[in-house]
């Protein structure tokens, strides 16, 4: 003990001095920097011009960047070819030729040193450009910034699926039987929409997700160890980015597929946006229909000092249908050249309804029948949400720096009513008693008000600035209400109904140093966090409150060998608090012996992570990382005793550890012109020490690892055929063990005319895609079977119409890491 107590000393002290070195650092930057910024004096009278020589001048555009890739200003060259950019800072810029949504031209970094700079004439080979427009796609695949990126368009297998699909086919990305979302073995990931964190959790996250189709979403962005700059929530970042138009004029797109498996599927959306110099307006919607099912088999057994008492064999079969539907309209404007003022309206409806029939065969300690339940269970829950976001951004000069203020408001209205009647019949299948008729019903609200400002000062020599706040408040009140109907007249029962209110205020304040030298660029942060939570349950008059600040280090440090090699080594600390429902004590009812609750005890959990990166060509990409946990919320399934008989409980609770060792590969391969293959892999280790239902676990785990294939078939004729085959070892997550599985996919596109599509796709081509998998405790041993919707046959036509002049887009949004954890 006095050495475990030693070490723990040790670690702390390192972790403080960590801290002391980054915050150390960062001031000296951060004076240095201040004195380079009294020292000069801005021009910018600079210009920059230039010539292309091509026959189809008119449907030219030139984008200029500056050196953080940021877009500075659109130019169209005049009819003689002729293009000038005017007003420009001293810096480093490059600029892009465009035609439609085509790159023609992509010039080497240009030194604006002198006031007036002429380009040599830049010759376009015509007949080049046409292969070039009809052949440029995507890659599924990408790494830019410490994010790997998912272009969702670029992979037939997501054609026609929901996003909670998409993700279960994501590289390093799991689904675990309860919907929980896994990104390379670790849990508790932040899930953020358009860069906003989402409140949802649990079962009405996933409700959500199902009812997001594919063809709202533009890409996925994967953030395994965010900088200070992002909230310090979350183990990682997955952020959703949905569709929004960035051409000039008028242009949108339609889509929609239909599908079945065992049953129908619809899923359609639609985006316009209209864009001109000074304003821009955009509206989408989006309808998903699902309906699936569940079959999930469950052997129980219940054991008093090693011997078995009883056996519960289930079979639950359970059907739902999802309607959502979600929308969003808004508008950027132009007040001046360097003030830039947005507002948007969005809002969600879902509703789930869930059917199930559960049989539950109870055996005594010989096996011998004893007796069996059948539960029919009928759920309709409704989840509205309405959010507003104001936002404002001045451009402070043309290099990119900048302050911007977002405003967010965001309420969830979550209304459930559950019903189930239970019957128990003795061995010669004659009733016991009476049946149970439970019924009950949730009132939910949930509001987030959040406030953020971020300010960024770029200076000459790639040195950068970053700092800000943000401020947020979040209250939650449920009310449940369960009455037992197995008399008249119905009596409450105290037990099950419940009061919960739950309010949060976070305060943040974070800064940011990033220079770049010749070949090195580091970046180094720190955030800290203000939390005070209180939460109450006005059933029993228990108060729960808690208050913290912790400190949250970041840097990065990347290193180009040569423009095809880089090094980057990224360490952070991070957070994760319990969301919503897991502190929820409700109770969910699955079926008469097993039940949902959460935990107004759970602590949040904190964790450092390191990471080393090595890419070539930034194709190939090889990352190693470590990270340690500590109170790790953890998901569980665990005995108890109501009333005298065995119940089984999900929960959370907090293990004391969890480590994390992490190897993931990126090997895209091109066999021939026709053939792209990406081939990823996450070899992983995952280790857990912590008790729970009076079963002690140290430092348990296996090596396992998760491998993703996509090939990609160039057909001719605009036809594109594609296969997906994805593979999960053996893995063990604290007190389970999941088995290994597999599944195939595959996928068909033809193009018309660069306007419509349409695809075809079927998932799990050999019905292979079932979870298997046992949990064990002291005195409980659990085997499961999890099978969903096999063989899903999905066809899609979508249409892309108007204008492909290229604008900016804007991200926005102060509650980003707020609305995850109420979903």
């Amino acid at each position: 003990m006095r050495i475990q107590r030693n070490l723990h000393m040790i670690m702390l002290n390192h972790s403080k001095a960590s801290c002391i070195l980054i915050i150390f650092i960062t001031l000296l930057l951060s004076v240095s920097a201040t004195k380079i910024m009294a020292q000069q004096v801005q021009r910018n009278d600079f210009i920059l011009s230039g010539k292309i020589a091509t026959t189809e001048i008119a449907s030219l555009e030139i984008n200029l960047f500056n050196a953080e890739a940021k877009l500075i200003r659109t130019e169209f060259p005049n009819q003689q070819g002729e293009f000038r950019f005017d007003a420009l800072s001293k810096g480093a810029y490059y600029f892009k030729i465009r035609r439609g949504q085509s790159d023609l031209y992509n010039s080497e970094v240009i030194q604006v040193t002198d006031h007036d700079i002429g380009l040599p004439e830049i010759r376009i080979n015509e007949q080049r450009l046409e292969t070039v427009v009809i052949n440029k796609s995507r890659p599924f695949i990408e790494r830019h910034d410490g994010k790997m990126i998912l272009n969702v368009e670029s992979s037939l297998q997501n054609t026609g699926g929901s996003v909670l699909e998409i993700l279960g086919k994501a590289p390093g990305v799991t689904i675990d039987g309860n919907d929980n979302v896994i990104l390379r073995g670790k849990n508790n990931i932040l899930i953020q929409i358009d860069g906003k964190n989402s409140p949802l959790t649990g079962d009405e996250l996933a409700n959500y997700l199902r009812g997001l189709p594919a063809s709202a979403i533009d890409k996925i962005e994967l953030i395994t160890n965010p900088s200070a700059k992002y909230d310090a929530a979350g183990t990682a970042i997955i952020n959703i980015k949905l569709k929004k138009g960035t051409n000039k004029g008028t242009n949108g797109s339609f889509s929609t597929a239909l599908g079945a498996g065992r049953y129908v599927k619809n899923n359609n959306s639609f985006n316009i946006n209209h864009r001109n110099n000074k304003l821009n307006l955009f509206a989408n919607y989006n309808f998903a229909y699902r309906k699936a099912f569940n079959e999930l088999m469950i052997d129980r057994k219940f054991y008093t000092e090693g011997n078995l008492e009883k056996t519960y064999l289930q079979d639950n079969f359970f059907k739902f249908n999802t309607r959502n539907h979600n929308g969003k309209i808004g508008f950027d404007y132009n007040l001046t050249e360097k003030n830039l003022l947005g507002a948007s309206v969005s809002f969600t409806s879902n509703v789930f309804k869930p059917r199930g029939d559960s049989k539950t065969a109870i055996l005594g300690p010989n096996d011998q029948p004893l007796s069996h339940t059948v539960t029919l269970s009928q759920t309709a829950n409704t989840l509205k949400n309405i959010s507003a976001n104001l936002n404002h951004k001045y451009s402070m000069d043309t290099l990119g720096s900048e302050l911007s203020t977002d405003i967010d408001f965001i309420r969830y209205v979550n209304t459930s009513n559950q019903s189930f009647d239970t019957k128990t019949n003795n061995n010669e299948d004659e009733p016991i008693g009476i049946p149970y008729i439970l019924r009950g019903k949730t009132d939910g609200g949930l509001n987030i008000y959040a406030l953020k400002s971020d300010w960024i000062k770029i200076f000459p020599k790639n040195l950068k600035l970053e700092a800000g706040f943000k401020t947020s408040y979040v209250k939650s009140d449920n009310d449940i209400e369960f009455y037992n109907h197995s008399t008249s007249p119905a009596v409450r029962d105290t037990n099950k109904s419940n009061h919960y209110i739950y309010q949060e205020h976070i305060y943040a304040a974070y800064g940011n140093v990033s220079k770049k030298w010749n070949k090195l660029k580091t970046v180094l942060g720190l955030r800290i966090e203000k939390t005070d939570v209180t939460g109450t349950q006005l059933t029993t008059a228990q108060i729960n409150k808690r208050q913290y600040t912790q400190l949250f280090p970041s840097a990065v440090f990347s290193y180009e060998f040569t423009t095809d090699h880089n090094l980057e080594v990224n360490l952070s600390r991070r957070i994760n608090r319990p969301n919503y429902q897991q502190l929820n004590p409700f109770k969910y009812y699955i079926n008469a012996t097993t039940y949902r609750v959460g935990n107004p005890d759970l602590n949040a959990q904190t964790s450092q992570n390191y990471e080393l990166t090595y890419s070539f060509k930034s194709r190939y990409i090889a990352t190693l990382s470590y990270s340690k946990i500590s109170n790790n919320i953890t998901t569980v399934i665990k005995p108890v005793i109501e009333n005298g008989e065995n119940i089984t409980v999900q929960t959370e609770e907090n293990l004391k550890s969890a480590s994390y060792y992490s190897l993931n590969l990126i090997l895209p391969i091109k066999p021939t012109n026709w053939w792209d293959i990406n081939n990823s892999a996450n070899f992983y280790y995952g280790s857990y020490t912590g008790n729970v239902s009076g079963t002690q676990i140290n430092n348990i785990g296996n090596f396992t690892l998760d491998m993703n294939s996509l090939h990609t078939l160039k057909l001719g004729k605009n036809f594109v055929a594609e296969l997906a085959a994805n593979y999960k070892a053996t893995e063990v997550y604290a007190f389970v063990r999941i088995d290994p599985y597999w599944y195939l996919n595959i996928g068909l596109q033809k193009k018309f005319r660069d306007k419509n599509t349409l695809k075809l796709a079927l998932s799990d081509l050999f019905n292979s895609n079932t979870i298997k998998g046992v949990t064990v405790y002291n005195d409980y041993k659990e085997n499961f079977k999890s099978r969903r919707e096999p063989r899903v046959v999905m066809l899609s036509y979508s249409y892309n119409f108007g204008s492909t002049k290229t604008g900016q887009s804007r991200k926005t949004g102060a509650a980003d890491d707020l609305k995850r954890r109420a979903e």
